[in-house]
């Protein structure tokens, strides 16, 4: 059984972590949400703080290699509380190492950028952030969804269902050679 940890807390955009993490289960993968502290996170929508989403491990108890695929849904307080973890940066940097897929939607590439893991990546982000994700050496497209050897990046909620048909694909496919930071 695939098992893939979905990184988040709280103010994340609850769509984004909702809709795919209810597509990967209708696959039959086993999905951990893994966050800073153990309890609960808070989603965002449309301005307000919505539900809560109960956390399976915290971040200081997982490594990458207990894990198929990494997804990391966007929401604009999120990443910024993610990005400045060292902890977090590690487990994201090492799924690239181990050249396993990721995915991220929307603002979820700032982590990525703290990360050290997108230059010279074909990706694309919420418009907002595209300047950050150039500036750290991307390769910044505004399309749907973008997948660039075992990476997978949407710009928003209305991408969901392209990006989670990609993450699936991804996650079936799984270690991708050609995946790099």
């Amino acid at each position: 059984m695939k098992r893939i940890a979905i990184l988040a807390t709280n103010g994340f955009e609850e769509s984004e972590l909702k809709s795919p993490k209810e597509a990967m289960e209708k696959e039959g993968f086993k999905v951990d949400i893994v966050s800073l502290k153990s309890g609960e996170i808070k989603g965002w929508i449309d301005g307000n703080w919505s539900n809560t989403y109960k956390v399976d491990r915290t971040i200081d108890e997982v490594k990458a290699d207990e894990y198929n695929a990494l997804m990391l849904p966007g929401g604009v307080i999120n990443p910024d509380l993610l990005r400045i973890n060292e902890h977090v940066l590690v487990f994201v940097r090492d799924f690239f190492k181990q050249e396993k897929p990721v995915a991220a939607i929307c603002h979820a590439p700032w982590t990525l950028i703290s990360a050290d893991v997108v230059k010279g990546r074909k990706m694309t982000s919420y418009k907002s952030i595209k300047d950050d994700l150039i500036n750290a050496g991307a390769n910044w497209v505004d399309q749907e969804v973008v997948v660039d050897k075992g990476f997978v990046t949407s710009r928003n909620p209305d991408d969901l269902p392209a990006f989670n048909a990609k993450l699936i694909e991804e996650i079936k496919e799984g270690k991708h050679e050609k995946q790099h930071a």
